[in-house]
């Protein structure tokens, strides 16, 4: 087989099928590759007319098909799944040769896979792909960690194919081994924490407003507008919106109240108590998630005595409203205070260069945690290169300030309501209850399960962006908090 493609894609369900779509709609010829052939057959009998595709039917034929250097990008089942293919490839393989997980790994596995195939010549690259199935076709955010000869070769395909805001990329070289990786499993942990938020907002102006699912997807797209614009708070404004065709009724009071969870949540509040980063929001976010499947243990709280009950008039409702905007604000952004302290941590604790300002930038657009006030936070990092906390720059810190009485009023209420609420306690704010009750009104969980679509951006300002890590002076002792982390399949 003449070797014609500029990258291939190993491993073809929904996200590996959309990445080589995007690949090729980009221009580049892709070889494409599966465990089943049919389905590797069907991508290009559907697809073929989007580009240039090479079918591959064995591992040798999906090699030979590469142009030198090859990169491969490996799209499967975390754990033993990739160990297994990475090995088969390898074994193909020639030095200066790239191999890309794009999938959920553990950064630690990632870690000891580019180290074992370093010793052998072979470039290892940890992309984090963040977008869901939409964003992998028509724009994700790509978190690449490897080699800076690795993300020269990728970089411009990576670029390319990356969702765009302001006509910049949504993808750079996060820094080497395994950095790709965490910088998405911290990702993955704040958007945990960002959707319990809006979940508890949620609550909030239901039971304790008053207002139906319809009225809330209406100051949900208000506050869409505003600075709590997001891709999650625009999401969760269409699923309250929606009716449920069999039965009339919101699809917010039909759908299961059960939220599941892969696993990089987990993986990041255990990761946090190895470095001792305090990722309270995220921590108590991942345990009411657990609470949420446990569909039995919130049937025996029925019954339990609630909290008070009042009607608010339509004046203390709508200044209630406004109160919950200002917690729901604020505890968003404690929420990424958190998770950009723990990349701080981690950074110096691995030795990792990591632009905290890139970060934010690619964060804009394709991911599920796209938010207005990451080009501020971008902006931020530019101002102040030592930023240690969002909360010691000027402006966060006066919003912060602002948001105070509002914010402790809404808990106050809430606790007295018998209602769970944003977190109130600073520096180290937290969710102040992690098991709803069975008999609420059900959270908007639907949103758990939406995937990304083609990503909008707002104008920005282009900045420069501050390094960690290495510039911190390399790294610091870990504290002994826990054991030394395992790898876990996702």
């Amino acid at each position: 087989m003449k070797a014609t493609a500029q990258i291939g894609v190993t491993g073809l369900a929904v996200m590996g099928r959309n990445l080589a779509r995007n690949f090729a709609r980009h221009g580049y010829t892709v070889a494409v590759h599966n465990r089943t052939p049919t389905r590797t057959k069907a991508l290009v009998e559907e697809f073929g007319h989007e580009g240039d595709f090479v079918a591959a039917e064995t591992a040798e034929q999906f090699v030979a098909a590469l142009e030198r250097p090859r990169r491969l990008m490996i799209m499967v089942k975390a754990g033993e799944p990739t160990d297994a293919v990475i090995e088969e490839f390898a074994s193909l393989l020639e030095p200066g040769d790239v191999i890309i997980d794009g999938g959920n790994a553990h950064f630690a596995d990632t870690r000891r896979r580019e180290k074992s195939l370093r010793e052998r010549g072979i470039h290892f690259v940890g992309a984090g792909v963040s977008g869901g199935e939409e964003g992998a076709l028509h724009g994700p955010s790509i978190m690449p960690g490897g080699s800076a000869e690795s993300y020269a070769s990728l970089g411009p395909m990576f670029e390319s194919i990356s969702a765009k805001v302001d006509g910049e990329p949504c993808a750079t070289h996060v820094g080497t081994d395994g950095a790709g990786h965490f910088v998405k499993m911290v990702h993955n942990g704040i958007e945990y924490a960002d959707m319990q938020l809006i979940g508890e907002a949620y609550d909030l102006l239901r039971q304790v407003a008053g207002f139906s699912p319809a009225r809330i997807a209406e100051i949900f797209r208000g506050w869409n507008e505003g600075r709590l614009g997001s891709y999650l708070i625009e999401i969760t404004a269409e699923v309250l919106a929606h009716t449920d065709a069999a039965t009339g009724l919101p699809f917010v009071d039909v759908v299961a109240d059960a939220a599941g969870q892969k696993g990089t949540g987990r993986w990041t509040v255990q990761t946090a108590l190895d470095l001792g980063s305090p990722v309270t929001a995220i921590a108590q976010a991942t345990f009411a998630r657990a609470a949420s499947s446990q569909a039995e243990l919130r049937a025996a709280y029925r019954g339990l005595p609630g909290g008070t009950t009042r009607e608010l008039t339509s004046t203390e409702a709508e200044r209630f409203t406004s109160q919950v905007e200002y917690a729901l604000y604020a505890s968003k952004l404690i929420a990424y205070d958190q998770g950009w302290k723990m990349i701080l941590d981690a950074a110096d604790e691995y030795g990792w260069d990591i632009d905290l300002g890139a970060v934010a930038k690619i964060w804009r657009g394709g991911c599920i945690i796209r938010a207005a006030f990451l080009d501020r936070i971008r902006a931020a990092y530019a101002e102040d290169p030592d930023l240690v906390s969002l909360l010691s720059d000027k402006g966060f810190a006066a919003e912060i300030t602002d948001a105070q009485v509002p914010w402790r009023e809404v808990v106050a209420i809430a606790t007295r309501r018998g209602v769970p609420a944003p977190p109130s306690r600073r520096p180290c704010p937290t969710t102040t209850h992690c098991a709803p009750t069975a008999s609420r009104p059900r959270s908007p969980r639907a949103s758990a399960t939406t995937s990304a679509r083609t990503p909008t951006g707002a104008p920005t300002a282009r900045a420069a962006s501050t390094r960690c890590g290495a510039r911190r002076g390399g790294p610091r002792r870990r504290p002994e908090v826990c054991g030394p982390l395992k790898a876990h399949g996702s």
